[in-house]
């Protein structure tokens, strides 16, 4: 391609509402425009990158034995409300009417869509196993969209979706996917992890995240620091706490603590460490209200405790709702004297304390010395938290370390929710008519483009690896006046273009220093420079993108040594 037959609009600055490193360079490279919030167009330059993301992924499906479909983007209520997702889904849904009153949906994901074309089609399990995939247009309404192509309302995905007669079947293809993903993200250049993760709005019962490590990452993952072990931090494991040391029991005693409501507030006007106390919350379900009972230095884990109390719906009570339940003020909550009635649980770093301060459930006062058992019955226990980096891996108990990370991929065992929903049954060999077991994977195409930059660049521009850049080099003419560079920078554009490669001819009438900025900002990985030296000496200039490194070579030479270096990346 010929820089002057191109679009390809680079620009100097970026807009002021661009936060991260890949939202910067994305519209600085000409890769994509903004028509909305959340909503890109992708220009020439960013189209190709994403197609090649997009030609890796098909191979890798089909290797992996799915089979190509493509389905509507708009979807029918009914299908929605039968899985019970209608409302579950919430305001990210994009919910309209046609010109017949009948309700519809723009499609953040295909669940009920293909369920429900595999119960019309499928009868037997002679049929089965069977693997869908397709690369399409998802739209979700995100609250908030930003930072680019990471977290659009319109965004490009892959998503699969298996059929099984059993649970066995169901893990082998899960493996086969898994897989699948790791070769993925290897041939795309990415630095990456994958993770154990909870499976949210989707379902099931078992999933794995794929996440591309960048600091910039909405996600906080927990990696052990010896061992294989990973998981999203909503899902880490906290390892059981070793009982602490019989201490000689203090006496429960009262403590004023006049205007102290908060950890922090406690802790300091006592002079005791947040290991020390008992924080009591008190949440609201759709069954009704819970007391959870945390160490002082903890948070919360939302998505464990749902999981616990077997609830959908869950936030904080209100201040008003807690003295209403408890009769205490909020700040002075404490287990001891708690009506019997109330369903309480703790987690397990909090029954091996002993000794602990808390609240007494009267204004301005807390309880020091306080054990279970004498003071106060011991609750039903469970990992309530979220995991720190001072724990211990649950595996091999090496040290914990949390890493951000941008979620491409996700793979999850969704088991019969959907096919009994849907009526997705088949015929077992014994006559009998079961559930289709599936699964489901996904991969955020356009993300992943977006995530090879966020991980890929340096000061001057994006860094592209080879299998997705959408130009495997640059051939910059230092002056388009004279002769002899444009016949050799034209000899080595034909030879290249013939040996399949895709190239850029920088032909353009302007500075070189224009055209060696544009070319380390669009981040070709090898590019080859015409100038004064060939007149000079007969050479031409290479420079490696990734290293920076330069290298001259004869003009004879240079067809065999460019075809050497591009096989090579």
């Amino acid at each position: 391609m010929r820089y002057s037959h191109f679009f390809l609009p680079t620009v100097k600055e970026a807009p002021s509402d661009a936060e991260l490193a890949s939202h910067k360079l994305m519209i600085r490279a000409g890769m994509i425009r903004k028509l909305s919030s959340g909503l890109y167009s992708y220009l020439p330059f960013g189209l190709k990158a994403l197609q090649k993301v997009e030609a890796i992924v098909r191979e890798e499906m089909n290797k992996a034995g799915a089979l190509e479909v493509l389905l509507p983007m708009v979807q029918p209520a009914e299908l929605w409300q039968a899985t019970g997702r209608w409302q579950m889904y919430g305001n990210e849904l994009l919910r309209f009417k046609d010109r017949h009153e009948r309700e519809f949906c723009l499609g953040p994901t295909h669940e009920e869509v293909i369920t429900e074309l595999v119960s019309q089609e499928v009868r037997s399990y002679r049929s089965l196993p069977l693997n869908f995939y397709q690369i399409h247009t998802k739209f979700r309404d995100e609250i908030r969209p930003r930072f680019g192509l990471m977290r659009g309302r319109e965004f490009v995905m892959k998503d699969a979706y298996s059929f099984h007669a059993d649970a066995e079947s169901l893990d082998l293809t899960y493996r086969a996917m898994y897989d699948a993903y790791v070769r993925i993200f290897e041939r795309c250049g990415l630095n990456f992890r994958p993770v154990e993760a909870d499976t949210g709005s989707i379902g099931g019962h078992a999933s794995h995240e794929f996440m591309a490590m960048a600091e910039a990452g909405e996600d906080l993952i927990a990696v052990c620091t010896a061992c294989s072990y990973a998981a999203n931090v909503e899902l880490a494991k906290c390892s059981l706490p070793s009982r602490e040391n019989a201490l000689p029991k203090e006496a429960m005693r009262e403590v004023a603590t006049p205007g102290k409501r908060t950890v922090s507030e406690v802790t300091a006007f006592l002079g005791v460490s947040a290991q020390q106390l008992v924080k009591t919350l008190v949440v609201m379900t759709e069954k009704g209200a819970a007391i959870v009972l945390l160490r002082g230095d903890h948070e919360l884990n939302e998505i464990k405790l749902r999981k616990v109390l077997v609830v959908d719906e869950l936030r904080m009570a209100t201040d008003e709702e807690i003295t209403n339940l408890t009769g205490a003020p909020c700040g002075y909550l404490g287990p001891v004297g708690l009506s019997k009635g109330l369903k309480i649980v703790a987690d397990y770093s909090v029954i091996s304390m002993s000794n602990f301060v808390t609240g007494a459930n009267s204004p301005d006062t807390h309880l020091a010395g306080v054990n279970w058992n004498r003071d106060v019955d011991i609750p039903e226990a469970f990992d309530l938290r979220l995991v720190t980096e001072n724990d211990p891996c649950p595996h091999c108990h090496a040290k914990i370390e949390l890493k951000r990370g941008i979620e491409v991929g996700h793979v999850f065992k969704l088991g019969t929710k959907y096919s009994e929903s849907l009526k997705a049954f088949f015929t077992d060999a014994d006559g009998s008519e079961r559930p289709m077991v599936m699964g489901c994977y996904g991969i955020g195409v356009s993300r992943t483009v977006a995530a090879v930059v966020e991980q890929r660049h340096d000061d001057n521009g994006i860094v592209f690896p080879m299998s997705i850049s959408p130009f495997d080099c640059i051939i910059t003419v230092v002056s388009v006046q004279d002769e002899q560079q444009m016949k050799e920078a034209e000899r080595l554009y034909s030879i290249l273009e013939k040996t399949g490669r895709s190239v850029l001819l920088d032909d353009r009438d302007v500075r070189p220093g224009v055209k060696f900025k544009d070319a380390d900002l669009i981040g070709a990985p090898l590019r080859v420079t015409v100038g004064k030296k060939l007149k000079e000496t007969g050479e031409l200039e290479l420079k490696h993108r990734e290293t920076g490194v330069m290298e001259t070579v004869s003009a004879s030479d240079a067809q065999d040594r460019i075809i050497a270096i591009l096989n090579t990346k």
